[in-house]
């Protein structure tokens, strides 16, 4: 594994480096010519060394534009991590580390000045707003490097890479201690950050199929899959040749009736029903199947589920009679749970 932090100054990219070495035995790595082990003369060399040692676990600080990114996260071996803390509280941080080396802390508008050069590659800052000498300024890079006021390109800026992390730390923490517990919950180094549980890939799918719907009371999406195998996918609105629900073809929705009441109105098929049928229609029925739906099955989809032959159902939010279908999925011996992801 090969995880590339990134971050603003001083919001905690190295405590949670040396927390990933310390902790789990990491290797550091650097793109650094000085010829030490782990330090590599080019991002060519480090990505060569990383994907012929993928076993190894490695953290780097060093990959701090989209550029440098794109190289390495085609590999499935790689996440990329950033790390953020509010504004004051790095501001506090810098000036105490300042203070430590016997350096004059920079003023808050001068810090500022730099977070919006590494953030978005723009200067807020206008002449006469602050006293220091703003041409000459430098400052310490999300790398770690000193770069002078000069703005960074787009590909350069951080926003677009903090868009881009598999998983972002908001570092408010003031104790090391505190810090290293939160990080313990999260499992940096499981196999799971870097390809999910197959629970977790076909939830995810539910997700995406629901920002297809269109009722206006509830967007859902629903998987059914045979031996992790994706089937057909399904999401709740009405049904084909009618009017979209969103554009007024539900009264029933539109007058946005109470949860549950007046369902025998409602135009809007549900997502485990147009999954259903569509793969009843033409590819061999649901007998043995397992469905996922971001939300829980209502009475009458569990009643429809059961007669198709599904043999587990598995939700990802509650809904308001969940245990009325679990009743019915108990009774007929349908498996029924509640994803719960792996950290």
């Amino acid at each position: 594994m090969l995880i590339a932090i990134v971050g603003l100054a001083c919001s905690g990219k190295s405590a949670v480096a040396e927390y990933l070495v310390a902790r789990h035995g990491f290797q550091i790595i650097t793109l650094d010519a000085s010829g030490g082990e782990n330090d590599f003369a080019s991002p060519d060399a480090m990505l060569h060394h990383v994907t012929s040692n993928w076993r190894t676990n490695f953290v780097t600080l060093a990959l701090d534009s989209s550029p440098l990114i794109e190289m390495f996260e085609k590999r499935p071996f790689f996440l990329l991590l950033g790390v953020e803390a509010p504004l004051m509280q790095r501001w506090n941080r810098a000036r105490m580390r300042a203070t430590a080396a016997g350096e004059t802390p920079a003023s808050l508008e001068s810090f500022v000045a730099r977070d919006d050069a590494v953030l978005y590659g723009v200067s807020t800052v206008t002449p006469g707003d602050v006293s220091d000498d703003l041409s000459n300024l430098s400052f310490t890079s999300h790398n770690g490097a000193m770069m002078s006021m000069s703005l960074p390109s787009a590909q350069l800026s951080l926003a677009g890479l903090l868009q881009r992390c598999q998983l972002r730390i908001t570092n408010t923490f003031v104790r090391v201690d505190e810090l290293h517990a939160h990080l313990d919950s999260l499992a940096l180094p499981s196999m799971h950050r870097l390809r999910p549980t197959w629970d977790t890939y076909f939830v995810r799918l539910c997700t995406l199929a629901a920002m297809r719907s269109n009722c206006m009371k509830r967007r859902v999406g629903a998987v059914i899959v045979r031996n992790h195998r994706v089937l057909s996918t399904g999401y709740n609105g009405t049904p084909r040749g009618l009017t979209n629900c969103n554009e007024g073809g539900c009264v029933r929705c539109n007058e946005s009736a109470p949860c549950g009441s007046s369902l025998d109105e409602c135009l809007c098929l549900h997502a485990e029903e147009n999954a259903l049928l569509e793969l009843g229609r033409d590819r061999g029925g649901a007998e043995g199947t397992v469905l996922y739906c971001n939300t829980c099955p209502c009475l009458r989809c569990a009643v429809k589920i059961v007669q198709t032959g599904v043999s587990e159902v598995v939700y990802q939010l509650e809904y308001s009679m969940d245990s009325r279908s679990a009743q019915i999925f108990a009774q007929a011996g349908v498996a029924f749970r509640k994803y719960l992801p792996p950290f």
